[in-house]
């Protein structure tokens, strides 16, 4: 990926809606996030270009002028185009009503796509909660009201969108998912997954390969170590219960599995993942300063 702008932050104070992070992001050809499960709510909005965008139930295809959410805890995966990749900006918020607001603006958990005519506005609302990297009381205020205008703006016309890609398949490999995120943390193998969802292991190998682009040992993997990278980051859990939490038997298998994927050991990646956003928060002026200038 290239051109990317991050603010990590947390205003957790606002217990209704708040939000948790955002940036803009232009991405290079078949740049991918996941297969990942994600703690927050996310909001992408796609400014220029195509891609698409996976969810355990549908896949979809994606344009400039429309976009997706994501849910907490639920597995997804996207691309950008090989030919024409996207640049899209995202806000990732949450708090105790959120799903009332995702409702005001036509969204939930069976509506996940929207298209927008106002891509300059959010844009230009996302570069604002960019511009505010203090995190003073009357920055949270303000970056609090910001959120407040992103749902605004999407509220004006946030048209309903969707071009969902489906066929019978698609039970095997929502089931398929549905049994590892229940499952992760025990020592679960590909044929327990394939004896869950009542087909062979070969066959479940070919729907993986086909509708998410990987293997069910690479889907177990990817989910087991998203959500290691989650605890690393959130809690002060030592590696032996991560590792025990995740589905790994102990801390040397998990750290070796973590490394290889990430090609940082756990803990490094913990010290790093903390010191980035300290640093975020505290040093985040000159790029502040370019997308001011780009506006």
């Amino acid at each position: 990926m290239e051109d990317a702008y991050v603010l990590q932050l947390s205003n957790r104070k606002f217990s209704e809606l708040y939000l948790c992070f955002c940036g803009l992001s232009k991405c290079e050809p078949l740049h991918s996030f996941g297969p990942a499960v994600r703690p927050d709510y996310i909001i992408h909005y796609i400014l220029k270009g195509k891609g698409r965008y996976h969810t355990e139930e549908a896949q979809y295809s994606l344009e400039a002028g429309q976009g997706f959410l994501i849910e907490p805890n639920v597995l997804t995966f996207y691309q950008a185009d090989k030919e024409e990749p996207w640049e899209y900006l995202w806000v990732g918020f949450n708090g105790s009503n959120v799903k009332e607001y995702l409702r005001d603006i036509g969204l939930n958990s069976g509506q996940l796509i929207f298209r927008s005519s106002y891509g300059a506005r959010l844009k230009s609302v996302v570069l604002d909660m960019l511009r505010d990297t203090t995190s003073s009381i009357t920055n949270q205020y303000e970056r609090q009201s910001l959120l407040y205008s992103f749902f605004a703006v999407l509220s004006k016309n946030s048209h309903i969108s969707v071009r969902r890609e489906e066929n019978g398949e698609n039970i095997h490999i929502r089931r398929a998912a549905e049994f590892v995120r229940n499952n992760y943390f025990n020592s679960i193998r590909i044929t327990d997954i394939a004896k869950y969802v009542c087909v062979d292991r070969t066959y479940l190998y070919e729907l993986f390969r086909r509708h998410l682009q990987v293997s069910p040992k690479e889907y177990l993997t990817n989910y087991r170590l998203t959500r290691a990278a989650e605890l690393l980051t959130l809690t002060e859990l030592n590696l032996a219960e991560i590792a025990l939490s995740c589905g790994y038997q102990n801390a040397y298998s998990f750290g070796k599995a973590f490394k290889a994927k990430r090609g940082i050991t756990p803990a490094k990646y913990r010290e790093k993942n903390r010191s980035e956003k300290r640093e975020h928060l505290e040093g985040h002026k000159d790029i502040i300063e370019k997308l001011w200038r780009v506006r």
